[in-house]
């Protein structure tokens, strides 16, 4: 980490690069183990007719029905959103008759559809156009990825540069803002690293949902320790270095 504070730009950015990589790996790797097969199984459970038309879905088969589920996604149909049927999915997908909801940990959220927005709402129209779709809506996310990684972290070095140059500053170490802004950004990267870790651990079943968001808040604590750690190995200014002899002694 102490490295970084006196390295060129275009390593730190490589660092980073091949980091929010393997971060868009991840998640790509996740949403086709866990999401993926649902969306896949619902749409071949879907009727042959029925479509979201001006606000409203138009459905000929039964309600309220499970179309797909598992441990990590359940689509429902639910018209009336009687509360029938409910999953102990991560989310659940429930479509009712003018709007749908999403129902996860943190509560539901209702959405109505748009107005204006005219989908089908069938398998032999909805099977081909996924089958489309699905390795666009990957790469697309994967992009999503990296971009926002790349954002989060410009804006969190920059904001955790000024703390990392006062320590640097008050144990005189050889680092300026710049330097510094470097170094924290750096440093933010094992906690990423964690966190690749956990996304992987989190597809495999191997952390639930609580045991992952613990930590997603606890891999952002793994960078301010590197930050730390990474600003107490700094080099020491030059002018701070220890005098060779005292200069209050007289050489006679």
């Amino acid at each position: 980490m102490a490295a970084f504070g006196q390295a060129r730009l275009g390593r730190l950015l490589l660092v980073q690069f091949v980091v929010s990589l393997l971060a868009a790996v991840s998640v790509m790797w996740l949403l086709g183990r866990t999401w993926f097969p649902v969306v896949n199984q619902a749409i071949t459970r879907l009727p042959a007719q029925g479509e979201i038309r001006h606000g409203t879905l138009h459905w000929d088969g039964p309600s309220p029905v499970w179309l797909a589920e598992n441990r990590w996604l359940a689509l429902t149909v639910d018209l009336q959103h009687a509360g029938e049927v409910r999953s102990p999915a991560d989310v659940e997908v429930e479509f009712g008759r003018n709007d749908f909801r999403v129902f996860s940990l943190f509560g539901f959220l209702q959405i109505p559809y748009p107005k204006g927005w005219t989908m089908a709402f069938n398998q032999p129209a909805l099977g081909p156009w996924w089958g489309a779709w699905a390795p666009p809506v990957l790469a697309l996310t994967a992009a999503f990825v990296i971009l926002g990684l790349f954002a989060s972290w410009t804006v969190l070095a920059a904001l955790y540069s000024l703390p990392a140059w006062l320590l640097g500053f008050f144990t005189n170490k050889d680092l300026d803002l710049r330097g510094s802004w470097r170094l924290c950004g750096a440093a933010l990267m094992p906690g990423a690293l964690f966190m690749i870790t956990a996304i992987v651990c989190y597809g495999l079943g191997i952390l639930d949902l609580i045991k992952f968001l613990a930590v997603d808040a606890a891999h952002l604590a793994i960078g301010w320790v590197y930050l730390v750690l990474g600003t107490l190995a700094a080099p020491h200014h030059p002018q701070a270095a220890p005098a060779a002899s005292n200069p209050f002694t007289s050489s006679g």
